[in-house]
């Protein structure tokens, strides 16, 4: 079990990495990615501590902590430049969070993450075919959103990930201990998107291959 889209208190989270790192641990991950919120005015400020504080934990736990980011409620034509420089940086995973139903996400956030190289675009809300086949063809990974909210268009994003060849990716965008999922839980966020459990094992399989043996 994996998450690659979580916030500590760097951002809006209530954990220090330290203990989101030992709380899925103990939950049996094999890797976690804090992806804290981030745009210009604290990009260079969180990266480096996440860097910092992965190197320190890692050597001393079984499950890898992954520094990454999440560009967050930046104007679009902001996004290329954003992501290149986070991967300056060091990020090893580079999420853009998307147009959710329920936040007021500029609009043509989506297609500019995707045509900027971001690994992981969150919770995309109601995606456009053009974008989803966009995402298929730069291999840029659609979540299904185990938050509240967020989630409410995960069938959507799966329909036309299915239909397009589009790599999904399950993540709990957590932000407090409540919100990690199980091996379980994760499961039913895939199926409750009308997944199989057989497609859920592969978006895990594809997804583990991509950033687990990458990092």
């Amino acid at each position: 079990m994996f998450d690659l889209h979580c916030h500590s208190l760097f951002s809006d989270g209530e954990l220090l990495p330290a203990e989101l790192l030992r709380r899925v641990g103990v939950m049996g991950y094999e890797a976690v990615a804090i992806t804290d919120h981030a745009d210009s005015s604290n990009l260079d400020f969180v990266l480096p501590r996440l860097i910092r504080v992965a190197g320190d934990l890692n050597v001393h736990s079984s499950c890898r902590l992954i520094p990454g980011i999440e560009i967050t409620h930046v104007p679009p034509p902001l996004i290329p430049e954003l992501v290149k420089r986070a991967r300056e940086l060091g990020a090893q995973i580079v999420v853009v969070h998307g147009e959710t139903p329920v936040e007021p996400v500029a609009p043509g956030t989506n297609r500019m993450a995707i045509e900027a190289g971001a690994d992981i675009l969150a919770h995309p809300g109601l995606i456009s075919e053009e974008e989803v086949k966009l995402a298929a063809e730069k291999g840029i990974f659609l979540e299904l959103s185990g938050r509240k909210g967020h989630s409410l268009t995960n069938g959507h994003v799966a329909r036309l990930a299915r239909r397009f060849g589009a790599p999904l990716i399950i993540n709990s965008d957590a932000h407090a201990p409540g919100d990690f999922m199980s091996a379980e839980q994760a499961f039913l966020v895939g199926r409750g998107a009308g997944l199989s459990d057989e497609e859920v094992r592969e978006i895990y399989r594809r997804a583990r291959e991509r950033f687990l043996h990458a990092t």
